[in-house]
């Protein structure tokens, strides 16, 4: 007979009902990352035309603004993530949430085009510094056989923002009558409330190590492993904005477009809890493959078609695949590091997927031409033999970390 395992330290104990993995900190941070969620996305389909109509600038400073701060956050996540292992995590979210409404502020008050970018760069840096300690604490508590449907909880609530940020942007746009400031400043109330919210997270007292080097050499080599390959599909997953360029291109209006972003986060977020689910049930690596190959629909799809009605389904199972691979991610990483190592592993797993979404952004901007197809494709195809690998590469359930 198999002796039951011991408790978890902070986490579910003998007797508690299986939804213990429903922490206090895990729906704290959720309600947390809704707010600041519904802020960014609210900006994020008015924030070209603010630049390129409101303060004038050429529509390469758009690319410009987003290719710097998203690398900006990249790198972050790569430093921050180690730091996270070593100091208390509550200081360094409800850091990294302020930043984001400091940014979100600077944005709303910008009369020109570098305080839009200095402003992106604040939020993105405050993204960078919250994103590994808050799902190195997600994870504390957590068991194994529950981590992807926590992370999947989180992110469907993460998604549940991206969802009502653009209905409030497009119905504001309407109600203010196509006046982009106030929208802005709108903007930045669940931007403030959810840094705010911070203050309700608990954080157990745990050792903290003070001294050492970086020891990534540490980490496990399935994580490399899986690292790697992550890392490589994300060469060729390039930027959302360049997906909603293509529905512009096919003849998609401006709020048709800004529907069509709705529709796939309301995929995302509905599907993202079953995933993990699922993922708990099967493995991570199933469920990714999975979405690799929706992801590849998707691509291959929206590269060869013109039909608005075949656009709108293919931007739903994109939907289907961000929920397939987001928080399924971040749990399969997280079933390969220690508990000493979770902020510094997703750190580094997110940082180095960021660095390949920017560098695939710049290979498919460059490769665009009139409409796109070449670089859809291309990904498609890369997704397919990847997806491929995946489902057919045998799958070992769990693994020994040191």
């Amino acid at each position: 007979m198999t002796e039951p395992a011991p408790a978890e330290p902070n986490g579910p104990v003998p007797g508690r009902p299986a939804a213990s993995w429903l922490t206090r900190n895990l729906k704290v941070l959720s309600g947390v990352s809704l707010l600041q969620d519904a802020a960014s996305e609210l900006l994020y389909p008015i924030l070209p035309i603010f630049l390129t109509t409101v303060l004038g600038a050429p529509a390469a400073v758009v690319g410009v603004v987003e290719g710097i701060a998203e690398g900006t956050a990249a790198l972050s996540k790569i430093v921050t993530g180690r730091i996270a292992d070593r100091f208390r995590a509550r200081p360094m979210i409800g850091l990294g949430y302020g930043l984001a409404a400091l940014g979100k502020v600077a944005i709303a008050a910008a009369t020109a085009w570098p305080v839009v970018l200095a402003g992106r760069s604040v939020d993105r840096v405050g993204k960078g510094i919250r994103g590994a300690p808050r799902d190195a604490l997600i994870a504390t508590g957590v068991p194994e056989s529950a981590k992807g449907r926590a992370f999947g909880f989180h992110r469907a609530m993460d998604t549940a923002g991206a969802v009502i940020g653009p209905l409030i942007g497009l119905a504001g746009y309407e109600l203010l009558h196509h006046h982009i400031r106030p929208l802005l400043v709108i903007a930045v109330v669940p931007a403030v409330a959810s840094a705010v919210l911070v203050v309700a997270v608990r954080e157990a007292p745990r050792r903290l190590p003070r001294t050492g080097g970086w020891h990534l050499r540490h980490l496990p080599s399935r994580y490399w492993r899986v690292v790697a390959v992550l890392a490589v599909f994300s060469l060729v997953n390039f930027p959302d904005a360049l997906l909603l360029l293509r529905l512009h291109e096919i003849g998609f209006s401006v709020p048709a477009v800004i529907g069509a972003y709705v529709t796939y986060n309301a995929v995302y977020a509905m599907l993202s809890y079953p995933a993990g689910a699922v993922a708990d049930r099967l493995s991570p690596r199933t469920v990714f493959g999975a979405g690799l190959i929706l992801f590849a629909l998707a691509y291959t799809g929206l590269g060869l078609t013109r039909s608005h009605t075949a656009a709108w389904l293919l931007l739903a199972a994109y939907g289907g695949f961000t929920a397939f691979t987001d928080g399924v991610g971040k749990a399969w990483i997280s079933g390969l590091l220690s508990p000493q190592d979770q902020g510094s592993g997703q750190g580094l797993f997110q940082g180095l997927t960021g660095l390949g979404i920017l560098a695939a952004g710049l290979w498919a901007g460059l490769a665009w031409g009139s409409d796109g197809t070449l670089p859809l494709l291309v990904s498609g195809v890369a997704a397919t033999v990847l997806a491929a690998w995946l489902l057919t590469h045998p799958i070992r359930r769990r693994v020994d970390v040191r």
